[in-house]
């Protein structure tokens, strides 16, 4: 069921029976490492997190990816493939690639540039002949954009799919991702003007609360009819807040959301104690240069479920 409005949502929210023994977070993630790293111009368009007057360090952003991969290890297998120069937003692979259980899924990139990602043989190869998944392959359409969850967060416990939708995902994108990720419920709605993905806006913590930015919505009762869905157990963002990536988290594990370093200083000391009360430790990475092609940590994870 895919429905549009927060009073919809809320209903079709209260009658969904509990799964048994759901799987709230991913066995394992896999990054792409930077090669070379640069800001990707075509992405520019419409990404206003970009810092595109601002000098890159491709050693830097390497051995903050590195650092990255090590943390993470500390929650579950993290594999590493290697980058490709050509691709510099590559470094973001969840947006191509994702993952439900026994099955592969490629997405439908807006840009060009991006769109080559999803000819990686190699990261296909892994999941299909060495995983033995099945793949749900959106790559070659054109009829609709989707940019996996970069435009899509997931609520694993209870298969509720959250999509903004932009220019980087639209409604048939929207649809293709409630099938391929197998969602019982996905609540569709516009983001804010200038808003590109919702896991800038938006963090799943494990099914049972959430990082959320108002203003990242056109409709100001979206963000508030998701908050009363979780009980008010949310992590409420100011617009600079939201600009430091603290809304591009992830939870690996049910008691620990990682979020970036600069993500974590824009936060107050009220905020670090909410996660605390949820049950929530909070690990942090450096991502400063990476963080300069307009994205950050949730952004560098593609989880395997």
């Amino acid at each position: 069921m895919i429905v549009r409005t927060p009073s919809e949502f809320l209903d079709a929210f209260a009658a969904l029976k509990p799964l048994e023994n759901p799987q709230a977070t991913a066995r394992g993630a896999f990054l792409l490492a930077p090669a070379d790293f640069s800001l990707a111009q075509e992405s520019a368009t419409d990404n206003k997190y970009m810092a595109m007057d601002q000098v890159v360090d491709p050693l830097k952003a390497l051995a903050q990816h590195s650092n990255l991969a090590s943390a993470l290890r500390q929650d579950v297998p993290i594999i590493v493939f290697p980058g490709d120069p050509t691709t510099p937003d590559a470094v973001f692979p969840n947006n191509v690639f994702g993952t439900a259980p026994g099955t592969f899924i490629v997405g439908k990139m807006r840009h060009p540039v991006r769109q080559v990602e999803a000819t990686r043989q190699d990261i296909r190869s892994f999941f299909t002949d060495i995983m033995g998944y099945n793949q749900y392959d959106m790559s070659g359409r054109d009829d609709l954009v989707a940019e996996l969850t970069g435009s899509l967060i997931i609520d694993h416990i209870r298969k509720i799919g959250y999509v903004g939708l932009t220019e980087r995902c639209d409604l048939e994108g929207a649809k293709a991702m409630h099938e391929a990720f197998g969602l019982r419920l996905t609540f569709a709605f516009d983001l804010a003007e200038g808003e590109y993905h919702t896991n800038v806006v938006f963090t799943m913590l494990a099914g049972r609360g959430a990082i959320l930015s108002a203003d990242g919505y056109k409709d100001p009762e979206v963000p508030k009819a998701i908050a009363k869905a979780y009980d008010n157990k949310v992590v409420w963002l100011t617009p600079q807040q939201k600009a430091a990536f603290a809304g591009n988290g992830i939870t690996l594990t049910e008691d620990r959301v990682w979020l970036s370093t600069a993500a974590v200083n824009s936060l107050t000391k009220e905020q670090m104690d909410q996660f605390a009360k949820y049950g929530f430790k909070v690990g942090h990475v450096d991502l400063s240069e990476i963080e300069k092609a307009g994205g950050s940590l949730r952004c560098c994870v593609a989880e395997i479920f």
